[in-house]
């Protein structure tokens, strides 16, 4: 009977799995809902504990002159985003990113995103090929090269950053 209980558990949570990509679980610490694994922007406006997601693309006002710059340059790269649903500064950075970037018209097919536990720790160990330490973290790519990333915080605006790192790779 055990082992028939166990067989179902692992049964549900692969079902589970396959059927979102990621694990739901909740935060220890704050009771947050915590995503692990791979996601969508539509996964996290979907989750209606989430509200931050919305709230945070309604309030936030890109610089213009960015936004500009962006559309003509971000589409050559592409982006992996690491974030916790359960850490505040994940929760003021990925919507202002989302803004963003569909205000620049981004093909978000083009975003790898993970999100992470506390441990920083995602199924299949995937964090550690990127070197991750904190969330979130945005890291630009160009031709499967890395170029630049933004790691909790932003120094100016995520535009602005996004904008800098890009430059950084258009003089070299």
């Amino acid at each position: 009977m055990r082992s028939l209980l166990l067989v179902l558990a692992m049964l549900a949570y692969t079902s589970a799995f396959a059927q979102y990509g990621f694990e739901v679980s909740k935060d220890k610490e704050n009771g947050d809902v915590v995503y692990r694994g791979s996601i969508t922007f539509d996964n996290l406006k979907e989750q209606l504990s989430f509200h931050w997601m919305e709230d945070g693309v309604k309030e936030y006002k890109p610089d213009t002159t960015s936004i500009k710059f962006l559309q003509k340059n971000l589409p050559a790269y592409q982006l992996t985003i690491f974030l916790g649903t359960w850490c505040s500064d994940s929760k003021e950075m990925i919507p202002k990113l989302y803004k963003v970037l569909t205000e620049v018209h981004y093909p978000l097919s083009r975003c790898l995103m993970y999100g992470v536990d506390r441990d920083k720790t995602a199924p299949g160990d995937v964090q550690k090929l990127y070197n991750l330490i904190n969330v979130p973290t945005i890291i630009v790519y160009k031709k499967n090269h890395e170029v630049g990333r933004i790691v909790e915080t932003v120094k100016k605006s995520i535009e602005k950053d996004l904008q800098a790192i890009i430059e950084g790779d258009l003089k070299h």
